[in-house]
C-alpha cells in the first residue's frame, strides 16, 4: 500500500477497512470472469456460494425425525449416527412408576471413541447408560440428560470432568457434552475438550507469554489462540478484529502499528514491531511478528500474527529501578539516622558523675552496636546518685533497631529516672514501667534490671525478663539469684514485680549486661551466660574499666549479633 500513513486511530481503521474492501472486490471480479472469455458463463465466487446456502433452521429444543423409519415414539436418528464425527448415542429413558428418570438405555451409537480407554458407543448398545458410563452420576451428567428429556431444552456444551476406573486403573478426561430431545429419546454427543497436543500448546503459550491469531480478510472470521486471549483478557470465542485492536492501541504507537500493518498487507515478511496496548486499564507491551497469507494473485487474503507479551519483564525492570531508588533513599535515611543517633548517644548515655565516687563506687560502661555503622540502638543503662542517698542502677533493652528503638529506649530510661524520684522500691518502679510499655500502641516489649544500692551497700533489685547481674567476688563470678524473675515489660499487664536483696562487700564487682553479650544463633542462652561468667572470672581484675575492656577484647565474647551494653560497678 503506497499512501500516507494515518495520523489518527479512525484513519488507521479506515485504511484497514479500505484495503479489505478492495481485496474482496478484486476476488469477486476474478471469480466472475469467464475462464474461456465467452459471455454468459458465470462462476460463483466463494463469497457468493456462501450467500446461497440456506439459513439454519431455528428449533424449539426438539429435532425432527430424519429418517422416519422407526416405530412411533422413536426418533429415526440412528440411521445417521455414523455420519456424526464425534461420539454419539441415542438414549431411551428408564423411568420408575412415578415417571422419574432413573437411567437411560443405549438404543444406538456410532464408532467414534473420545478416548483410547473408553469403548466405542456402538459396543454398548443395549446397556444402561450408568453401566456403560459409571462416572456419569457423580459428574452431574445423568441429571443434565434427564433435564433435556423433561424440559425439551437442549444441552449445549456441558464440560464434564469424567473419571472412571477400568481394569484397576483410574482414568480421567475432560469431555464436552451436547444433547437434544428427539421425540421420546435423547441424542447425546461428546468429544474431548482439548487434545493432549492442544493442552501442551496452551502450556507453551503460557510459559512463553505468547499467543497467535488469524484474521481472514475475506470472510471476516478471526481465530485466536488461548495465549492471545489471555494477553488481551478476551474470550477466545470472541476475538478482536483488527479495528478493535486499533481501539486498544496506545496513541503514541499509532505510527508504529500503521507501518507494521502496511508491511504485512503489502506482502512483506516477516514484519516485526513493538506495540503498547491499554487492556482493562493496564499497559501491556507486545512484540508482534506478522506474516501475510497470500493467494495465487499475490494479494494477502489473511494475516497471521504472533505476539509475545513483554509486560512481565518490563514490570520487573520497573520494580528493579524502583527498588534501586528505594535503596538509595534508605541509604540516605540511614545516614541521617546515624547522625541523629550520634547526638542521641551523647545525650542519653553520658559519662559518669564524680558523685558516684564520693559514695564509694567506681563505675565504667560501654555500648557496642551490632553493626559498626550504627551509633545507638535499644540498649541503655542508668547509674546515678538519688537525692535520698541511694544509687540508682539499671540496665535495659528495648526491642527493635533504629530510631524507633532509640525512641522507646529514651522513653523507658527517662521514665525510670522520673519514677526513681518517688522513693519507691525497685519492684514498684518495674511494675510501673511495665504498665507504661503495655500501653504503647506499638506493642513492643523490653527487658530491664532495676536496682538501688543503699548506704549499707545492700543491692535491692527487680528483674523483668533480663539476664541477672554477675557478681565477681574473690576471683569467682556468679549470677545473682532472685526468688522470682518477672516477665518481659509489655508482656503481662498488671503484673507486680518483686524486689530481691543482695548484700555487697568491699571489693565486690557487679557486671550488668544486655543479651547481645550472651546470645548466639543456634545456641541456648544459658551457654552464653556461662561463657560470659567464665570470662569475667578469668580477667583477674577488679577495675571496672579494665574488666569491660578485657571482655570486649576477648574473641569468645565479641562478635555479637545484637547490640550489647555493659555496666561494671565496684564497691570501694
Amino acid at each position: 500500500m503506497n499512501f500516507p500513513l494515518p495520523e489518527t486511530v479512525d484513519a488507521l481503521k479506515g485504511m484497514i477497512g479500505g484495503e479489505i474492501t478492495a481485496l474482496r472486490a478484486a476476488v469477486r471480479r476474478n471469480a466472475e470472469r469467464p475462464l474461456d472469455g465467452s459471455a454468459g458463463t458465470e462462476l460463483t465466487s466463494p463469497l457468493q456460494s456462501l450467500a446461497v446456502l440456506p439459513p439454519s433452521a431455528e428449533t424449539d429444543g426438539t429435532s425432527p425425525c430424519l429418517c422416519g423409519a422407526h416405530e412411533p415414539g422413536g426418533s429415526g436418528v440412528c440411521s445417521v449416527l455414523a455420519a456424526i464425527p464425534v461420539s454419539a448415542v441415542l438414549l431411551e429413558p428408564v423411568q420408575d412408576d412415578s415417571g422419574a428418570i432413573l437411567d437411560f438405555r443405549i438404543v444406538a451409537g456410532n464408532r467414534v471413541r473420545s478416548a483410547d480407554w473408553l469403548e466405542a458407543p456402538d459396543h454398548q448398545v443395549g446397556q444402561r447408560f450408568l453401566e456403560a458410563r459409571p462416572g456419569a452420576a457423580h459428574s452431574g451428567l445423568l441429571a443434565a440428560l434427564a433435564d433435556v428429556m423433561d424440559t425439551g431444552k437442549p444441552l449445549d456444551g456441558l464440560v464434564v470432568d469424567y473419571t472412571e476406573q477400568r481394569l484397576g486403573r483410574i482414568h480421567r478426561a475432560p469431555l464436552l457434552y451436547s444433547a437434544a430431545r428427539c421425540g421420546e429419546q435423547v441424542l447425546a454427543t461428546w468429544q474431548p475438550v482439548q487434545s493432549q497436543a492442544e493442552l501442551l500448546t496452551i502450556d507453551a503459550q503460557f510459559l512463553a507469554s505468547m499467543g497467535w491469531g488469524h484474521w481472514d480478510l475475506l470472510s471476516g472470521k478471526v481465530t485466536w489462540s488461548e495465549g492471545l486471549s489471555r494477553i488481551f483478557h478476551a474470550d477466545v470465542r470472541m476475538p478482536w478484529t483488527l479495528e478493535q485492536l486499533c481501539d486498544a492501541l496506545l496513541p503514541d504507537d499509532l505510527t508504529a502499528l500503521a507501518e507494521f500493518l502496511s508491511s504485512v498487507l503489502a506482502g512483506e515478511e516477516p514484519a516485526w514491531t513493538r506495540i503498547r496496548f491499554l487492556v482493562l486499564g493496564e499497559l501491556r507491551t507486545l512484540d508482534l511478528l506478522g506474516r501475510p497469507v497470500t493467494g495465487t494473485d499475490g494479494r494477502a487474503w489473511a494475516l497471521n500474527l504472533v505476539a509475545r507479551d513483554l509486560t512481565p519483564q518490563i514490570r520487573s525492570r520497573r520494580r528493579l529501578a524502583e527498588t534501586e531508588r528505594e535503596s538509595d533513599r534508605l541509604r540516605r535515611q540511614t545516614e541521617a539516622e546515624r547522625r541523629v543517633a550520634d547526638a542521641l548517644r551523647e545525650a542519653i548515655l553520658p559519662t559518669h558523675s564524680e558523685a558516684l565516687a564520693a559514695v564509694g563506687l567506681t563505675v565504667a560502661a560501654s555500648y557496642r552496636p551490632a553493626e559498626p555503622d550504627a551509633a545507638v540502638g535499644g540498649d541503655w543503662y542508668k547509674c546515678r546518685l538519688l537525692p535520698d542517698g541511694r544509687v540508682l542502677i539499671a540496665i535495659g533493652d528495648a526491642s527493635g533497631h533504629g530510631l524507633d528503638a532509640v525512641a522507646r529506649m529514651a522513653q523507658q530510661r527517662h521514665a525510670l529516672a522520673g519514677l526513681a524520684q518517688t522513693g519507691a522500691s525497685a519492684g514498684e518502679i518495674t511494675t510501673w514501667l511495665n504498665e507504661l510499655v503495655c500501653s504503647d500502641p506499638a506493642g513492643q516489649t523490653a527487658t530491664v534490671v532495676v536496682g538501688h544500692l543503699d548506704e549499707d551497700k545492700v543491692l535491692h533489685w527487680a528483674d523483668a525478663g533480663h539476664p541477672a547481674p554477675l557478681l565477681l567476688r574473690d576471683g569467682r563470678a556468679t549470677s545473682l539469684q532472685a526468688e522470682q524473675r518477672g516477665p518481659l515489660l509489655g508482656a503481662l499487664p498488671g503484673y507486680a514485680y518483686e524486689t530481691a536483696s543482695t548484700r555487697l562487700r568491699q571489693g565486690d564487682l557487679l557486671v550488668l549486661y544486655t543479651d547481645g553479650m550472651v546470645e548466639r544463633r543456634g545456641e541456648d542462652v544459658t551457654e552464653g551466660i556461662a561463657r560470659l561468667t567464665h570470662a569475667v572470672a578469668a580477667t583477674s581484675l577488679v577495675d571496672p574499666r579494665g574488666v569491660i575492656d578485657a571482655l570486649l577484647d576477648d574473641p569468645e565474647t565479641v562478635g555479637h549479633e545484637d547490640d550489647a551494653c555493659l555496666l561494671a560497678i565496684r564497691v570501694d
